[in-house]
């Protein structure tokens, strides 16, 4: 009996919580359950490896030059993920859960970015 009441208090809860949130606490728990760094937590100059889920990906983005511009969200904060010298690249869409390692920095208006990183798709 009480795993059927576990089972209704789980789904009211994501009935009726936010599901922005829902998303935020599910991206945070995945992040930490492979073992990447989380965004939040980490400085400019620290080699990083992060896990999250691309929110927007731009081709030839302003203040870019010519490259292709994410912004990955693993549930605590953004940073943006940028491939310098490239048109497009196969396979980096919006809603696609990546694993990223590089060293970080900062764009011109002090949001956190990784240029060039290395990565793989999650599945």
């Amino acid at each position: 009996m009480a795993t059927a009441e576990g089972y209704l208090r789980r789904l009211t809860r994501r009935l009726t919580e936010d599901p922005e949130q829902l998303d935020v606490e599910e991206l945070s728990g995945e992040a930490a359950s492979t073992g990447a760094q989380r965004a939040i937590d980490c400085h400019r100059g620290q080699e990083v490896t992060m896990v999250g889920t691309l929110r927007c990906v731009e081709t030839n983005a302003k203040g870019c030059g010519s490259g292709v511009r994410a912004e990955l969200f693993d549930g605590t904060d953004s940073v943006m993920l940028v491939w310098l010298g490239q048109r497009r690249i196969p396979g980096i869409e919006s809603g696609l859960t990546l694993r990223v390692h590089g060293r970080l920095g900062t764009l011109e208006n002090g949001a956190k970015a990784i240029y060039n990183p290395h990565y793989e798709i999650q599945k």
